[in-house]
């Protein structure tokens, strides 16, 4: 189900973006819950989604060592949405999660009908690539 355009307002992969290129993409962003426990990305495969973390914490682990915990507005899996790539890591809720989901499909779509908010959202995730 897609989520109302006020929903990507305090999200930091959106917030840089202007309204209207926020409100289209909120047209193709899902709202999914998750147990704890749920395997999100698995290192090697090629998967679709792009995750952005609403609520709840996630680990990571690169060769079964734990790398990074993810929170509230961190996101993974945009190399899998933009640049057709394999999972570099594998992703599991450490707690129950609510997660913004957007499929590479929508993305496909979205950049038909609106590629400069593509474009848009591959500026912000440089941005957070130099700076993390």
């Amino acid at each position: 189900m897609a989520v109302k355009p006020e929903t990507l307002n305090g999200v930091p992969l959106f917030e840089k973006l202007p309204d209207d290129v926020r409100k289209r993409f909120a047209v193709w962003v899902s709202e999914i819950e998750v147990p704890e426990g749920q395997h999100l990305a698995d290192e090697g495969e090629y998967a679709y989604d792009l995750f952005i973390i609403k609520d709840g914490t996630a680990e990571v682990t690169q060769d079964g060592n734990t790398v990074a915990e993810l929170g509230p507005g961190e996101f993974f899996g945009e190399m899998g949405v933009l640049e057709r790539a394999p999972r570099n890591a594998t992703v599991v809720a450490k707690t129950p999660m609510t997660l913004l989901t957007l499929s590479s499909w929508d993305v496909k779509r979205l950049e038909s009908k609106s590629p400069e908010a593509i474009e848009q959202l591959q500026q912000v995730i440089e941005q957070r690539r130099k700076s993390a």
